[in-house]
């Protein structure tokens, strides 16, 4: 271990735009996109002041799971139910498809204007 009056430089590293394909995760893209659709629901329960007991009860899941999906831990939502809870929740969700210019496609999430509340 070096003696710590030694600058030790910082290796900055461009980013994808996608953390968890800099963090090399298997299914970089589905991550991202449940990522981003969970953000939305948690606007959407803090923009109606919901308490995590009422949103267990609507989105029928326990309290800990409603706690979980607003931290951020995902692992156990599928990004069908995600979609489903944005349904429950007042959206309207709209899958398009559309050639890829780059040979494989991506998943792109991209919340309305209305549903950002602008």
């Amino acid at each position: 271990m070096e003696p710590q009056t030694k600058k030790q430089k910082n290796k900055i590293e461009n980013s994808s735009g996608n953390v968890f394909q800099d963090l090399g995760l298997p299914d970089a893209e589905g991550c991202l996109a449940k990522a981003k659709i969970a953000s939305q629901i948690y606007d959407l329960i803090k923009k109606k002041k919901l308490s995590q007991i009422k949103v267990a009860k609507l989105l029928k899941i326990t309290q800990p799971k409603v706690s979980f999906l607003l931290s951020g831990k995902l692992r156990g939502f599928s990004l069908e139910k995600l979609l489903r809870f944005l349904n429950i929740l007042g959206q309207d969700v709209k899958i398009l498809t559309t050639p890829s210019r780059s040979g494989t496609g991506h998943i792109i999430v991209k919340p309305s204007i209305a549903a950002l509340g602008r």
